[in-house]
């Protein structure tokens, strides 16, 4: 057991130690950052996919039932990050965090949002609704993403650590993936926006536009987003 002098110890060596920093195009894992001011720095598209109201699904659903949702989304969630080349970073309760690295970062993060709305709008809710016929449950969810340089550490104690992913893309994909309103379920920023191929911002045979520029009241800023899904290959 650390005594109080100890941990003053190890805080003061923290605040005081000069960090080392590596350039990295590949996304760190655990056992790429030391847990010393040891930082990976890297451009990355960060993106969160959070499951909606999880709290009511706990708290009027049957255990089991609440476990099968959350591990129904987050399977489905993690399946289409891997399949789009994106790193699973983090899991915090009912949702995902996910970097992507490469030219087609940006891109490959928008299309898994819109493969995740596919998925749980034609796969997972009739599912749902056939094998549970007394409940009315669906999932909602919603997607954020932003974009920009990442700063990553480890944190914690040797044997119960993880790390850190510091920068603007990660805090605000965590809060655009709670923005959701009505049919939509992806969010993203203006710079992924200007960086996405002309197939993930025009779908269908008519080429419509599948994004929707709206103004992030919480921030003045604005931001895109869409209702439209993407079937996955």
């Amino acid at each position: 057991m650390k005594s109080l002098a100890d941990i003053e110890l190890d805080i003061a060596a923290i605040l005081r130690t000069e960090w080392t920093r590596r350039q990295s195009e590949e996304v760190p894992d655990a056992d790429n950052v030391t847990l010393g001011n040891d930082a990976v720095e890297l451009d990355g598209v960060v993106l969160y996919a959070d499951l909606a109201d999880s709290t009511a699904l706990v708290l009027g659903h049957y255990d089991w039932f609440a476990a099968e949702i959350y591990k129904a989304y987050l399977r489905a969630a993690c399946d289409l990050i891997t399949n789009n080349d994106g790193a699973i970073t983090a899991f915090d309760g009912d949702r995902v965090m996910a970097v992507f690295v490469g030219k087609s970062k940006n891109t490959a993060a928008a299309r898994t949002a819109l493969q995740l709305n596919y998925v749980v709008s034609n796969v997972i809710n009739p599912v749902i609704k056939q094998r549970y016929k007394d409940t009315a449950y669906q999932i909602q969810q919603a997607v954020g993403i932003d974009c920009g340089k990442l700063f990553v550490a480890k944190t914690g104690i040797r044997g119960n650590n993880d790390l850190v992913w510091v920068g603007k893309s990660a805090n605000l994909a965590a809060k655009l993936c709670a923005l959701r309103n009505g049919n939509y379920s992806s969010f993203i920023t203006e710079d992924v926006y200007k960086n996405l191929h002309e197939s993930a911002k025009l779908g269908g045979e008519a080429k419509l536009a599948m994004w929707e520029q709206v103004t992030w009241s919480e921030r003045g800023v604005a931001i895109y987003r869409s209702s439209w899904w993407w079937k996955p290959d």
